[in-house]
């Protein structure tokens, strides 16, 4: 056999695998008649997988199901809590990780202010910040399958190397490899947007959609856009970047070069830097004297009904609706998301974005379409997580394992 057959084979085998683990996994209890029927994978073979699959403890044989006449099948459901991976959000000046069992569940979380101003100082600031979560939370580690990094920038998820961050100088970072070799496990790294994307999809608002855009608003704006219940990524692996849509030719300069962005008047520095010229300017507002102001303080504002509170977030809205309803034209999602602290006013933002979408969308692609807030909001980790199931649906993660 020629090492293309051999290639084609083992390709095979992960596929089938990973169709009879993402069959147990999201409609179990179900049984091997169940899978054989739903896969059109034949008897011999799904019972070959599920041998395997019980063997790894990946799965597991649960209460009889009412017999319909002959042998009464045994279900099948996924064995979640022996195996764990750790989820890494890698902000600009923070990390937060988070022990996961496979089922989503959060074992243990930490999160702390994390500067690095090169790469290097990254890289060797991860390293050491994951090395001391582990050994800090041994007596909840069982076994560790995987390290997941979500992080802002460009990534070449499939090789695993980190080609863009916007706050600091990124030379082909092979990332995945470097922890891959320092842990011994499976790592995969990709952009937190499209990994807070995804994450919706599987655990969140999402779960009932296959196409659906999510549009992040924080220290910049970004978009993740899921096509067919799959992250879009097209041939050149990143796709999405709403922040960088033209809203305004005379505007402000932005880090990628160009004028007037949709980050440079639609992110949390832009919001906040809004706000203080209109206080500077002399307008009346809760908000006065307000030390340290943040777009929390300027949602809660606006919601108590402050004027110019209220002007800063409708613009916001305005801003976002005119970027979102070309995207909504480029795609036709059956949902769109909105991420970040200004959901906190979404009684204020979000009939803001309703008008601009439906004023500049066509309306078969607006009509009843929601508009809603993201709901994983509060675990930013999970986006992390969610490469992780994403890894152990498609057979990549899953057929390592059974490997070992």
């Amino acid at each position: 056999m020629t090492g293309g057959q051999i290639g084609n084979v083992d390709l095979v085998k992960q596929l089938n695998g990973a169709a009879v683990y993402r069959l147990i996994d999201q409609q179990g209890p179900i049984s091997r008649i169940q899978i054989a029927d739903v896969s059109s994978l034949a008897p011999a073979s799904v019972t070959k997988i599920t041998r395997q699959l019980l063997e790894r403890g990946l799965i597991k044989e649960v209460a009889q199901q009412a017999s319909t006449g002959g042998r009464r099948a045994i279900s099948l459901t996924t064995e979640c809590a022996p195996f764990h991976s750790l989820a890494v959000r890698l902000g600009r000046d923070r990390i937060e990780l988070t022990l996961f069992d496979l089922a989503g569940n959060p074992l243990a979380e930490h999160e702390e202010p994390f500067h690095y101003p090169n790469q290097d100082t990254l890289i060797e600031g991860l390293i050491y910040k994951l090395h001391t979560f582990l050994a800090s939370h041994q007596d909840v580690l069982k076994e560790l399958i995987a390290v997941a990094v979500s992080l802002p920038g460009l990534v070449d998820a499939e090789a695993g190397i980190v080609e863009y961050m916007p706050h600091i100088t990124i030379d082909k970072l092979p990332l995945s490899d470097l922890i891959r070799d320092e842990f011994g496990v499976q790592c995969f790294i990709g952009n937190d947007t499209r990994g807070q994307a995804l994450a919706e999809h599987y655990f969140g608002v999402s779960k009932n959609y296959y196409d659906t855009l999510l549009v992040s608003v924080h220290n910049g704006a970004g978009a993740g856009i899921i096509v067919n219940g799959q992250v879009f990524l097209g041939y050149n692996r990143n796709v999405g970047e709403i922040g960088h849509i033209q809203i305004d030719p005379l505007g402000k300069k932005c880090q990628c070069g160009n004028f007037g962005c949709l980050e440079t008047v639609a992110s949390n520095p832009a919001i906040i830097e809004h706000a203080q010229q209109l206080l500077a300017q002399g307008h009346e507002s809760m908000l006065q004297g307000k030390k340290d102001l943040n777009v929390s303080d300027i949602c809660r504002a606006a919601v108590a009904g402050d004027e110019l509170a209220r002007q800063v977030l409708v613009k916001v809205g305005n801003h976002l609706g005119k970027a979102i309803a070309m995207t909504i034209n480029l795609f036709n999602p059956q949902q769109v998301v909105i991420s970040g602290e200004i959901t906190e006013a979404k009684s204020v933002v979000f009939p803001a974005i309703q008008r601009c979408v439906e004023n500049q969308s066509l309306r078969t692609f607006h009509q009843n379409l929601p508009i809603v807030a993201a709901g994983l909001s509060g675990t930013p980790t999970l986006g992390a997580f969610a490469l992780v199931k994403r890894a152990m649906l498609n057979g990549a993660l899953l057929q390592r394992l059974l490997e070992d």
